[in-house]
């Protein structure tokens, strides 16, 4: 039985095009249906971007404790760049702001500069992301066409394997901590290719020993909840 008062961790594959924020506020909405309740706790474990797909770990109720232990698990992603031209927000959220040449890049290249990104980096992240700058977010600030000045971070990338090289858009699986910028990462094997890159698909494959294939989709959620057994509200 299902207890989401007392705390249940649920594993969803969000789809292209959802906020983590909407996915929330979905599963939230049929619980409480199911519940008979008009409120609950619900809060989502590390963001994905409204273009990525892929894991997002939802919990309830007093499990909601248990989100900063699940931002520190492992990740694994799956990511598509295109070399060749940048974005203002490394991603396709916005137009093609510059564009550069990709003819010396051959496959040889890219997998040398990738593994330069393994172990300790320091990446500054995106201008576009919800870093806090003096207390506002960074992407209010630069949807207003301010200067956003953020500070290098430190990270751990476990792995990067090049996964497919059809110039001038690669595809790599990468494993890294928390904290770590997928559309940045992209910007920075552009500049270390003499080029630029932005990421063209996202999708988040593996949180902790969480696999993708293993998650539910939100789409058809209601179905799902419907047909479990839910403990009630005293």
């Amino acid at each position: 039985m299902l207890d989401f008062k007392e705390g249940e961790v649920l594993y969803f594959n969000k789809p292209l095009g959802w906020t983590s924020f909407k996915l929330v506020g979905h599963v939230r909405y049929h619980i409480c249906r199911c519940m008979g309740v008009k409120k609950l706790k619900v809060g989502h474990a590390g963001t994905l971007d409204p273009l990525a797909t892929g894991v997002l770990i939802v919990c309830t109720g007093k499990a909601t404790k248990r989100i900063e232990e699940f931002q520190y698990h492992t990740k694994e992603y799956v990511a598509t760049i295109r070399l060749g031209a940048t974005t203002p927000s490394y991603d396709l959220e916005h137009e093609i702001d510059a564009t550069y040449p990709t003819e010396h890049i051959t496959r040889e290249a890219v997998e040398q500069v990738l593994q330069k990104f393994v172990g300790e980096i320091q990446q500054i992240p995106p201008a576009f992301s919800a870093c806090m700058v003096n207390g506002k977010r960074a992407y209010d600030l630069a949807r207003k066409g301010e200067d956003v000045e953020l500070k290098p971070k430190l990270l751990v990338i476990d792995e990067i394997e090049l996964l497919e090289c059809n110039l001038p858009d690669i595809k790599v699986r990468v494993v890294c901590s928390k904290g770590t910028y997928i559309r940045a990462l992209a910007r920075d094997i552009g500049l270390a290719l003499e080029s630029g890159a932005h990421l063209i698909a996202l999708e988040r494959t593996r949180v902790g020993n969480v696999r993708v294939e293993e998650c539910l989709d939100p789409r058809t959620f209601k179905e799902w909840i419907d047909a479990q057994e839910v403990k009630m509200t005293e």
